[in-house]
């Protein structure tokens, strides 16, 4: 692997990371920071991936800066933290919905990157 790759992934990693936990300074509700950023995310890689940019472009957005600003760990800390307080339904519905969300946006995101593409 070359050293130019590792860099692009990770300038964006540590901008993702940063951006991840700007939001979660910003958004002071449980859950709704990882909601916010899992859909923003999932988005953001749609548009990345449809609009077939370069490969050092793509690896620093998607690889570094997405992978670094969405979080499947906090996702399912705060689903199991509901389940832990007894309420399943909430449970249910974060992790449906966080999916459902996550998914619906990944779609948009690709048509639209591929529309301006």
């Amino acid at each position: 692997m070359a050293l130019v790759t590792l860099l692009v992934v990770g300038i964006g990693g540590a901008a993702g990371a940063v951006s991840r936990y700007a939001v979660s300074m910003a958004v002071d509700r449980r859950g709704g920071d990882v909601l916010l950023v899992n859909v923003a995310g999932s988005f953001a890689l749609g548009v990345v991936l449809g609009a077939g940019i370069g490969d050092h472009t793509q690896l620093a957005l998607g690889v570094g800066f997405c992978g670094a600003f969405t979080t499947f760990s906090s996702f399912a800390v705060e689903t199991v933290r509901l389940l832990e307080d007894g309420d399943r339904a909430a449970a249910a519905a974060y992790a449906g919905g966080t999916l459902l969300f996550a998914l619906l946006a990944v779609a948009g995101g690709s048509a639209l990157g591929a529309a301006l593409s």
